[in-house]
């Protein structure tokens, strides 16, 4: 089983939360790289007094962006696979065993931390987005992905060093699976718990949408 693991967050604006993520990752003899995307707050030097290796962007480029540039140092330093979390706190550290036993377990290249078996906590209206996006996405990936957007990921690194990706904002979810899917790799789910909080999601449902709609069509007219 693959245990040259690492974790990459994309962070922007969470010097709330990012000491306290880094330290738990690193108590775990985790290496943690977190890119900080243009933040105004202190996001960049807390995670690195907490122990990540940062990569700081001077202007906020996006998330697909910070993936883009993370998962170029993953694959330069030889990680086996790389946990992708968010910096917010909405994701478990103790999830992290559950991501690696399902690799074991099936050979997959890819899991997908899956939201969707318990959507009490989850607001209605991303319910329905979710279930949308992910059912266009499962037909154009050709496998069955329950939760498309979540951004709890396991991606070993044979996936990164085949699939091009260009999206600089939340499309790159979905752009990573569909190609991943057309490059031959096997994507499983696990399920995850995630923590709401009273802060408001930096996702714009309008905007966010409208580019998932464009992506989806360059997607269809193979763009």
């Amino acid at each position: 089983m693959t245990t040259n693991i690492c974790v990459l967050i994309p962070s922007y604006n969470e010097a709330r939360t990012i000491g306290q993520i880094v330290s738990d990752l690193r108590a775990k003899d985790l290496t943690v790289y977190v890119v900080d995307d243009g933040s105004s707050d202190d996001t960049a030097k807390i995670a690195h007094d907490a122990g990540a290796v940062v990569v700081k962007h001077k202007r906020n480029l996006g998330k697909g962006a910070s993936l883009r540039e993370g998962f170029k140092h993953v694959v330069k330093k030889g990680f086996d696979a790389v946990i992708v979390m968010d910096g917010d706190g909405q994701h478990l550290i103790s999830d992290i065993g559950s991501f690696i036993n399902k690799m074991g377990g099936t050979g997959a290249d890819m899991i997908i931390g899956n939201r969707m078996e318990d959507v009490s906590l989850m607001p209605k209206a991303r319910i329905h987005t979710n279930r949308f996006m992910s059912c266009l996405i499962s037909v154009l990936s050709g496998q069955h992905i329950p939760d498309s957007q979540s951004g709890y990921r396991l991606i070993k690194r044979e996936v990164l060093e085949k699939v091009s990706l260009k999206s600089f904002n939340y499309e790159i979810e979905s752009e990573l699976i569909i190609k991943s899917s057309r490059a031959g790799f096997r994507i499983e789910s696990v399920p995850i718990k995630t923590i709401y909080s009273d802060e408001k999601s930096r996702v714009n449902p309008f905007v966010d949408t409208i580019r998932f709609i464009v992506f989806v069509f360059k997607t269809l007219i193979g763009r």
